[in-house]
């Protein structure tokens, strides 16, 4: 006689429930077909803006970035036809990632074809038997699942305690053979970074490899937008390894590695992330290397994107929001008393067309629900004080939907 087991729709929906499904059971605020929502928003003469994309210069409808990605579609067709190792690579790829290599100060780079994928695949293949991999507690999902996935230790340091990372390695250091010390440039979730150079310090102190994902801090942090290296005028050749996004200050999509012109050339033949999937698509080639174009010849975008973080950053906490320990650079988050409130306050930016979607079960602790807010170089005075106005609108009304929809639609 069989087991009575529950069918696996029944352990779906159990594991849904435990995710958090009764969240958005009275209403969804995900998955918005965004292009739909700006028409409604202009059929009714609502003014649209959205917060809630990685645009960060503003790009993505750039007429030249368009017309490069147009041009390499139409010269090669919509897709590459395999990995390019076995079916070959189109000219862009490499004149792409040399370029990249040249803006960025480094080795080379090498582009797979996601950027989450980046992260699962290299940390994964680079450590292995008395390996550990130390990482900053609040780093991204894909860094956790690619440390969880080998056959070495992981362990994780307090958020940005450099001290509690310093004291860990003195105390194991010794236990293994190679230890890879992981942070990102810029924390996606709150707008902080790390200490780039006492983190370089000790990591060379104790002979640990680092790895920093740059996927916010490309086109954000530094002067010209060459990332956290630049912020703190650090060489870039000091650190071992730096990942980057395509799908954020590059308006496409993809990720890709940097490091030693060496360890590239090792890794075009073995990572298997690279090895094992397609190139990447001529549009999406093009439409990068026109973004990296248009920020190499114009810099002032990134002085913009800086002005706009701050004066949003610094207007939000003079309205008496918590924006936590964001620095007012490209990300600035919003904390919110509770789920619910988040959800209002979602809810009501979108009724008077922001769309800035809530944050209150994945990827921040459940006790620290919060809007994101993606700050563009595009964003203007009126559009933030708007947005913070419809913001400090909800908390003063607390959780009362109908008050914080009247005091929204009042033009708060």
């Amino acid at each position: 006689m069989k087991p009575d087991r529950p069918s696996f729709s029944v352990v779906a929906e159990r594991r849904f429930r435990l995710a958090g499904k009764s969240i958005i059971e009275r209403h969804n605020p995900y998955f918005l077909p965004v292009d739909r929502q700006r028409e409604i928003c202009e059929q009714k003469n609502i003014p649209f803006v959205s917060f809630g994309h990685y645009d960060y210069l503003g790009l993505s409808h750039h007429p030249e970035v368009i017309r490069e990605a147009s041009d390499e579609l139409h010269r090669l067709g919509s897709g590459v036809g395999a990995s390019r190792l076995v079916g070959g690579e189109r000219s862009g790829h490499r004149a792409f990632e040399s370029e990249m290599a040249e803006f960025l100060g480094v080795g080379d780079v090498m582009c797979l074809v996601s950027g989450y994928l980046v992260n699962l695949s290299l940390i994964n293949y680079l450590m292995g038997p008395r390996d550990l991999v130390l990482i900053d507690e609040l780093a991204h999902n894909s860094i956790f699942i690619g440390a969880k996935n080998g056959r070495y230790d992981h362990r994780t340091f307090r958020h940005n305690d450099l001290d509690d990372l310093d004291r860990q390695l003195g105390e194991v250091r010794g236990q293994y053979r190679n230890v890879l010390v992981v942070v990102e440039g810029l924390y996606s979730m709150d707008g902080d970074i790390p200490d780039l150079p006492r983190l370089v310090e000790i990591k060379e102190n104790h002979d640990a490899w680092l790895l920093v994902d740059e996927a916010h801090s490309y086109g954000v942090l530094g002067a010209t937008g060459r990332g956290l290296c630049e912020h703190f005028d650090i060489d870039p050749g000091r650190i071992e390894l730096t990942v980057g996004t395509l799908s954020k200050s590059f308006v496409s999509s993809g990720g890709f590695v940097c490091a030693e012109k060496g360890v590239i050339d090792w890794l075009r033949f073995t990572l298997p992330g690279f090895v094992y999937s397609v190139g990447l698509a001529p549009a999406a080639l093009g439409s990068a290397h026109g973004a990296l174009t248009q920020l190499r010849k114009h810099p002032e975008l990134v002085e913009r994107l800086h002005r706009n973080s701050v004066y949003f950053r610094d207007r939000a906490r003079e309205a008496g929001l918590d924006t936590g320990a964001a620095i007012g650079c490209g990300v600035v988050p919003l904390l919110f008393s509770s789920p619910e409130q988040t959800m209002i306050a979602s809810q009501a930016l979108l009724e008077q067309g922001v769309y800035a979607p809530p944050i209150v079960q994945i990827g921040v602790p459940k006790d620290q629900p919060r809007i994101r807010f993606f700050i563009s170089a595009a964003h203007t005075d009126e559009e933030m004080d708007r947005t913070i106005g419809i913001v400090a609108a909800v908390v003063a009304a607390g959780q009362d939907p109908e008050m914080v929809r009247s005091l929204a639609l009042g033009g708060a």
